[in-house]
């Protein structure tokens, strides 16, 4: 844990080295994250596990890695991956009518058929979902942060409070109210 705050803090001073060390540190954590993301979708394999974990560092190094420790840098790396799988499932929406496509004869697409491909459905639901996240961070920025790191960071109570500086019983409280609107507002028909 001290190496990963003492490589933040050389990374915030900006010594090239430490961000390669930093990353090599902490990518088996940011790739059991993203493993554990990436199994609540049967996604295309264009965006496997190394993928998600590779754009979301680089979501992150390509900002000013201003992070306050390892709790912190593991929050971030979840709203990095949240934000990756979200643009991911527009780009897949905006797809869905069969935008920017070429054509294919229906006997070749049935024998390059993907039995885990990334459906419109579960596009529709991500969108849906980060869509909503914008709408509860607009309300409470503090809920949608809980948000991110219990749903997207798999982070326990313990670490969400330790990441966002709150007690446990403030992060139980957020969670509970967050995923009841939440779900309120997934289930409201669409505008």
């Amino acid at each position: 844990m001290a190496d990963v705050t003492q490589l933040l803090r050389e990374v915030r001073q900006g010594e090239d080295r430490a961000a390669d060390a930093l990353f090599a540190l902490v990518y088996d954590e940011l790739s059991a994250l993203a493993k554990r993301q990436r199994a609540r979708w049967n996604g295309n394999d264009t965006l496997n596990t190394t993928a998600l974990v590779h754009e979301a560092y680089l979501k992150l190094a390509g900002g000013a890695l201003d992070v306050d420790g390892r709790a912190h840098f593991f929050a971030l790396a979840s709203k990095a991956m949240r934000q990756v799988l979200s643009n991911y499932a527009r780009d897949r929406r905006r797809q869905k009518r069969g935008g920017a496509q070429p054509h294919v004869a229906l006997d070749d697409a049935t024998a390059l058929a993907d039995p885990v491909a990334f459906t419109d459905d579960v596009a529709d639901t991500f969108v849906a979902l980060d869509e909503a996240l914008a709408r509860l961070e607009a309300l409470s920025p503090r809920q949608s942060r809980v948000v991110e790191c219990r749903f997207y960071g798999q982070l326990s109570v313990p670490e969400t409070a330790t990441a966002l500086g709150l007690s446990p019983a403030t992060v139980k409280r957020d969670w509970a109210a967050a995923q009841a609107w939440l779900h309120r507002e997934l289930r409201r028909p669409p505008v």
